[in-house]
């Protein structure tokens, strides 16, 4: 009897040692499906998406999912502590419980457990004392992996949330580009509107090295994938489908795009997708419903015509942008199921307000957008006109 326990006690520590190098240290991903992390967030998300899908209201729902990220990767260090500390509790049992209890008879494993957990900590009280050699080394051992384990987690959280607000300088910055909810139509529009698509060859090239460190951060961390972004219409798959959907559009054929870099940033992007959706198990499925129907994109190639940036147009476009969208649509529509993150459109069919507009003291976002408006359209005429009459000055 005491033989299994010890080799339970052994299994114990053997696993958790081998989680959480895997989670913290080891810089990669794995793909084994038999680990602790993995059924730990299997059998905790499930019940905890759930109740967020009865939730009807959005701002609630999303508010309940924020916490889960954060709260999950507490209860998961004390799931490692408490494993080790069982362990070597089961390991002091089978030994025998050979300890001297200070002015208390011994009580058996509860007795186990207080040293086990005292020792983990490095509390040093002293009412409980290991008396043979083999406990004592036990003892040590235990306190050594206890104040390691408790440096690794110090220098943990701070590489988990420098790697979190990296992710979400950018999407932060989508907003005033491609509005709110992020739509790739919106994206071009805007940049096609004022002739800056110099300024969109380098968006997409910061886009690229953001999924690439997107990729390298959530594979690692794979618990980044639960933080939520600081606003409720806002996400990091939502603004990954955004770039991908918008580069899709740029290799199709758009006036002026850059279609070079837009490949680059699609392959970067296409990348980053497929891996977390691997990590997280998930499959490639096909739609439930069409992202883009034909009448949505006969409103986007009005809407990017307006804009001075027309998309190329014909059946072999067509079809070239439905080969473009196979390639991703599937993972990302996977993982919006699985994260419960809704995918953005591909335009936006009413005009819509973006997050920099609101503010909990206006009533009124639309009044704010209409005079910044007029204000870079008058800005824009005084430049104008200031251009011009320097022309004439050095033609006089």
């Amino acid at each position: 009897m005491k033989f299994l326990v010890a080799v339970v006690g052994f299994l114990f520590i053997f696993v958790v040692l081998l989680d959480a190098f895997e989670v913290i240290v080891l810089p990669r991903r794995v793909t084994r499906k038999l680990r602790l992390t993995v059924l730990f967030y299997t059998m905790t998300w499930r019940p905890w998406a759930a109740v967020a899908r009865r939730i009807g209201k959005s701002k609630k729902r999303e508010a309940y999912l924020s916490f889960y990220g954060p709260l999950s990767l507490i209860v998961l260090l004390i799931v490692w502590a408490a494993g080790l500390i069982l362990g070597f509790a089961f390991l002091h049992w089978s030994l025998g419980s050979e300890i001297n209890v200070a002015d208390l008879p011994n009580t058996g494993f509860t007795t186990d457990l207080y040293l086990s957990g005292t020792t983990f900590f490095t509390l040093g009280l002293g009412d409980v004392l290991p008396v043979t050699r083999l406990a004592r080394l036990l003892t040590v051992m235990e306190a050594g992996i206890g104040f390691g384990f408790l440096a690794i987690i110090i220098g943990y959280l701070p590489v988990i949330y420098q790697a979190f607000s990296r992710r979400e300088v950018n999407i932060s910055l989508l907003d005033a580009r491609a509005g709110t909810p992020s739509t790739a139509a919106e994206l071009l529009r805007r940049h096609g509107r004022d002739g800056n698509m110099d300024a969109l060859n380098q968006l997409l090239q910061d886009w690229e090295r953001w999924s690439s460190d997107l990729m390298e951060s959530h594979l690692s961390y794979p618990v980044l994938s639960y933080y939520r972004s600081q606003h409720d219409n806002q996400s990091w798959l939502a603004a990954l489908a955004t770039i991908l959907d918008t580069c899709a559009l740029v290799i199709v054929g758009v006036d002026g795009a850059p279609a070079w870099q837009a490949q680059l940033t699609f392959a970067m992007a296409r990348h980053a997708v497929v891996d977390i959706a691997q990590i997280f198990n998930v499959s490639p499925k096909l739609q439930e419903y069409e992202r883009l129907t034909s009448r949505q994109l006969a409103s986007l190639r009005v809407v990017l015509a307006s804009s001075g940036v027309p998309l190329r147009d014909g059946d072999d476009a067509d079809q070239k942008l439905n080969e473009l969208r196979r390639m991703y649509e599937p993972y990302i529509k996977s993982l919006a199921d699985t994260m419960l993150m809704p995918l953005p459109p591909w335009i936006v069919e009413k005009d819509v307000v973006d997050n920099w507009q609101t503010s909990a003291w206006e009533r009124n976002p639309a009044v704010l957008a209409t005079k910044f408006n007029r204000a870079c359209q008058k800005g824009k005429a005084e430049s104008v006109g200031m251009k011009d009459e320097s022309v004439a000055i050095r033609a006089e």
